[in-house]
Order: structure tokens, then sequence, then C-alpha cells
């Protein structure tokens, strides 16, 4: 797994790839990818950042596909529960998950410059923190791992 978002990479590709995993994965779970969980989702892959529930409420409105919060807060419900998103809790939104269908623990890289987010491998992470936790008696059940810095293109000319 590689990160996206901070690299230059065939970006129509990557969204082609993604909607199509996405799809299937819908058709074999028997789950309903209704045009405004897909757009929703269309919307996320557009950019490699995080966008808020208003934020992708408001470009649903611009299109016709609904204008009232629960529009969006259920289609961003419905991909962050299936996998096909992630919410980022930093920022209080959502990015589309890079590597929908595959089980795995992502690190979040959020350039605090420009808001761009890259999906990284992050297992190593949370294992060791479920190690370190162990000893305590502590079941962790979930982990979220966001790590706050200057992209490469940011960080061009800084320290």
């Amino acid at each position: 797994m590689t990160a996206n978002g901070f690299h230059q990479h065939d970006h129509a590709a990557c969204i082609e790839t993604v909607l199509g995993t996405v799809e299937q994965a819908c058709a074999e779970e028997g789950l309903q990818l209704t045009p405004v969980r897909r757009r929703t989702l269309e919307l996320l892959l557009a950019e490699h950042r995080a966008m808020g529930a208003y934020e992708v409420l408001d470009r649903l409105r611009d299109e016709g596909l609904g204008s009232q919060p629960p529009v969006a807060y259920r289609a961003l419900d419905f991909l962050t529960k299936h996998g096909f998103a992630h919410r980022i809790e930093r920022l209080n939104a959502f990015i589309a998950c890079a590597h929908p269908g595959e089980r795995h623990a992502p690190c979040f890289l959020i350039c605090r410059a420009c808001n761009a987010v890259a999906e990284a491998p992050g297992r190593p992470v949370a294992e060791a923190l479920r190690a370190a936790a162990a000893p305590l008696g502590f079941v962790t059940e979930r982990v979220a791992i966001e790590a706050e810095g200057l992209c490469p293109a940011c960080a061009v000319g800084k320290p």
C-alpha cells in the first residue's frame, strides 16, 4: 500500500479504480450505491483533501441532489460504515478511502498549510499502540492515526 495525495499520479485512473472497487463491493455485498452516495464519493475523490459535510452538501445542492444536511450525512455515514471513506477527526471532515476493499489500518498525513491529506499505511503504528495498551489491561477497539505537518509541496524551502 502506498500513500496517495502528496505525489504525482494518474488521478483519473485513481478515481476510476476506487469507483470500480466500490461498485464491485456494493454489488457483492448487496449494498445500494445510490446516485447521492456515488456522487458524494466522487466529490471526495476529486481532490486528495478532506471535505466537511457542509461542503459536500453545498456541492450536492448545487447539482440538485439534495438541500438538507441529512442528505450529506446519510451518504457520508454509508461510505464510512462500509470502509469507502474515512472520517478525519482532526479536521471534522471526510476523505475517500484510497484502498477500499482492503483490510488496512490507515494513517492520515495532514498538511497544515494546504489541508491535503494522504492515506498511508498505519498498521505498524496501530500494532505498537495495541502492544503498549495491552499490559495496562486496555483493549483497543479502534485506532485513528493522524499526523499533522507539511506536504512536500508546502515544505519546499522550509527548514
